[in-house]
């Protein structure tokens, strides 16, 4: 395996990098830049959520940026409004020491107003969600003449939000001189009508094997138990774990509600994230859980996604998730930074066949605790 150096990552972005503790390239980022840092393609990264995408397309992005020139020469489309944030959060990080490449992010839930504002000031790199992106550009309050890269970054779930006519029409925007790098979990017939209209046909493909996605600084563990005494254990686990912070997801909006109620009794402080909350309660309950004012936050898979905690000790599946790739995505909210985590599965005898799927696909070890 290649060292960033030796990718062609400048010592500026390098210092940024180790700063966040990103030491060793995972797989997508030692492939995907070896294939776009210094060239001109498109390209399909088929990958899993917690690979280290944000990485893998951003430093190619960056270094392709003209700091001298003010307008935006690249754009990443996002599905969700944290996970935009996010992203946008990650790359100015990487930039903390080179030479200063302005990026802002746009998505719903925020003023327009102040984001018409706020563009008028230098910006090289825009990121965010489609649906607000095509607002802005309705309003005239965007130039994407200039784009010469475009990331599609989850363009499965972007196309699940219903966001195909806004992706489609920043694709014929931005139309000329640019590339389109789509990454994306799973290839369905929508992705692939969309690859096959607006990428090069023999632009690079490349996909990463399940078997390599997990940050192996995690402990996957699970403990055998009936529904009814989930709390039980649950209690018991973070008893043992004093104030470290960590999530539970659970698979649906009531359950997430009726979860966080049951542990209120017990002492344990959390705030709850589901899908029916005003954007100014998720922001503030977020705002919550991010200085340590509360000690869980209990969410389901669709309110996680760009959810960027540092420091969480461990993930807590109170039930598994519907789809294997979302065990990738809820146990990557821990053991990051080079930090260790625990990802902890509360299974019934129903679950006992997933686990086994889970650690075959995925290429981890479970371990049974009492």
């Amino acid at each position: 395996m290649k060292s960033f150096k030796q990718l062609g990552i400048a010592d500026d972005y390098i210092r940024g990098l180790e700063e966040l503790g990103i030491q060793i390239p995972t797989e997508i980022q030692e492939k995907t830049i070896a294939t776009l840092l210094g060239k001109t393609t498109d390209f399909i990264g088929q990958a899993q959520t917690g690979t280290g995408k944000t990485a893998a397309f951003g430093l190619p992005l960056l270094a392709a940026v003209n700091a001298k020139q003010p307008s935006i020469q690249a754009v990443v489309l996002a599905p969700t409004r944290e996970l935009a944030k996010q992203v946008q959060k990650q790359l100015f990080r990487f930039t903390k020491y080179t030479d200063r490449i302005f990026s802002y992010v746009v998505c719903g839930g925020d003023k327009i107003d102040l984001q018409i504002e706020a563009l008028k000031r230098p910006t090289q790199v825009l990121v965010a969600t489609p649906g607000r992106l095509m607002d802005l550009v309705r309003r005239k309050a965007v130039d994407l003449s200039n784009v010469r890269t475009l990331v599609l970054d989850e363009a499965d779930e972007m196309l699940k939000l219903g966001f195909r006519d806004d992706i489609e029409q920043v694709m014929k925007l931005t139309a000329g001189q640019r590339n389109i790098w789509l990454f994306s979990a799973t290839i369905p017939t929508g992705i692939k009508k969309m690859i096959h209209k607006f990428l090069a046909a023999d632009c690079p493909f490349l996909k990463i094997d399940k078997k390599n996605v997990v940050n192996p600084n995690i402990r996957h563990q699970y403990v055998r138990c009936i529904e009814g005494d989930k709390l039980k254990h649950i209690v018991d686990f973070l008893k043992e774990r004093g104030e470290q912070q960590g999530i539970i997801f659970c698979r649906t909006r009531q359950d997430t509600i009726d979860f966080g109620k049951a542990l209120e009794p017990h002492g344990f402080s959390n705030v709850v994230l589901h899908g029916d909350l005003m954007q100014s309660e998720r922001d503030k309950f977020m705002r919550m859980f991010k200085k340590g004012r509360v000690r869980l936050l209990i969410t389901t898979d669709v309110s996680a996604r760009g959810i960027d905690v540092d420091d969480l000790s461990f993930v807590i599946h109170h039930q598994l998730p519907e789809k294997n790739e979302y065990y990738t995505h809820r146990s990557g909210r821990t053991g990051r930074a080079g930090k260790s985590g625990i990802s902890l599965v509360l299974a019934t005898k129903h679950d006992e066949k997933r686990i086994e799927q889970l650690a075959k696909e995925l290429n981890i070890r479970f371990s049974e605790i009492a």
